[in-house]
């Protein structure tokens, strides 16, 4: 086997190389490439006004004027709008597995949506299905896959599974209390 005579030129990142300048390019070529590249990222998953910002600024080739035309073009074609991306989001997040109403929130707040937008899309989500039914179906899912809950910790494990899933504390413990009763109530006399 023949061996290898050339080797791969290695980049050093403490190296002082001259740092290149970005390329000038025409603001009308670099206005339709920013319009292809949110187009691509709208077509591979909805996305808020600020996270496509983000995502656009990331070229080189772009600056935050084209960004903001090419985010106006969008807004008036009807293909970015934060409330309709914000319910749309939290109804999923909600129709896939029991969340709760801070977990909701955590997760819009990553996804760059403003405070208020986010609180009007979890209200009319919670509308639609109240949180006491899903804090009772998260529950039973925990239920089914590990059984009631006999002991101490294994309670706990419960209540700290809820709180995770973004349920409100006083909620969490009306409902475990709730079900211990009942676990109580079940049990046969001796």
């Amino acid at each position: 086997m023949r061996q290898r005579k050339w080797k791969p030129k290695v980049k050093q990142l403490n190296e002082d190389a001259p740092e290149r300048e970005p390329r000038a390019i025409e603001p009308e070529k670099a206005r339709a490439r920013t319009m292809q590249r949110a187009a691509k990222l709208l077509a591979a998953k909805p996305r808020s006004v600020e996270e496509l910002r983000e995502r656009l600024l990331e070229k080189e080739w772009t600056n935050a004027e084209v960004v903001e035309s090419v985010l106006e073009k969008l807004k008036e074609y009807g293909y970015l709008n934060d409330e309709r991306f914000a319910f749309g989001y939290a109804s999923f997040q909600v129709r896939q597995k029991p969340v709760g109403r801070q977990r909701l929130q955590r997760a819009l707040s990553l996804k760059k949506v403003d405070r208020e937008t986010a609180d009007e899309a979890i209200k009319l989500v919670f509308e639609e299905t109240p949180e006491e039914d899903l804090i009772d179906r998260a529950i039973e899912k925990r239920v089914r896959l590990r059984g009631r809950p006999e002991t101490r910790a294994a309670t706990k494990s419960l209540m700290e599974h809820l709180l995770r899933q973004g349920f409100s504390y006083e909620m969490v413990m009306k409902k475990v209390r709730a079900a211990s009763a009942a676990e109580i109530d079940e049990e046969p006399a001796e």
